[in-house]
């Protein structure tokens, strides 16, 4: 049976989202979307594009609904963020690795999100050292 980690990744369509003013962009996670046949939208208010792609500024500007959004960004704006995906009618939401806070995950409960967190998203979709290693660990461990 799948966790709940790897049902995340059932959907077609995602909203990834950074802030590349403050730090870099989450490429592999939005890379491997893409490679996995995936609609990827880049969400970034400070970039105009990303890969090639356009960048949104905010979930309110994507052309289409997504079922899921992956938040890569400095932990003090997860909260806000947070409450943007639940604005936005998304259910699903990952916190990439040392991106959640207590206020965040709490607002997260508060809107009934299924979120996910404490772990890196890249190694669900990326195949590559070191990511396949850090996806057997964690198989391992019985905590994919």
């Amino acid at each position: 049976m799948p966790s709940n980690y790897e049902t995340f990744f059932f959907g077609q369509s995602f909203a990834v989202v950074g802030n590349s003013a403050e730090r870099p962009f989450p490429v592999l996670t939005y890379r491997g979307l893409k490679r996995q046949g995936k609609t990827v939208f880049a969400v970034d208010p400070k970039a105009q594009e990303i890969d090639g792609d356009p960048a949104y500024a905010d979930l309110t500007a994507l052309p289409n609904p997504v079922e899921a959004a992956v938040l890569e960004l400095p932990r003090e704006q997860t909260r806000e963020w947070i409450e943007k995906v639940a604005a936005a009618g998304i259910r699903d939401v990952w916190l990439h690795t040392n991106t959640d806070t207590l206020e965040a995950l709490e607002a997260a409960r508060q809107a009934d999100l299924n979120v996910r967190y404490g772990t890196c998203a890249v190694q669900y979709v990326d195949g590559s050292f070191p990511h396949n290693v850090h996806k057997l660990v964690r198989r391992l461990l019985r905590r994919y």
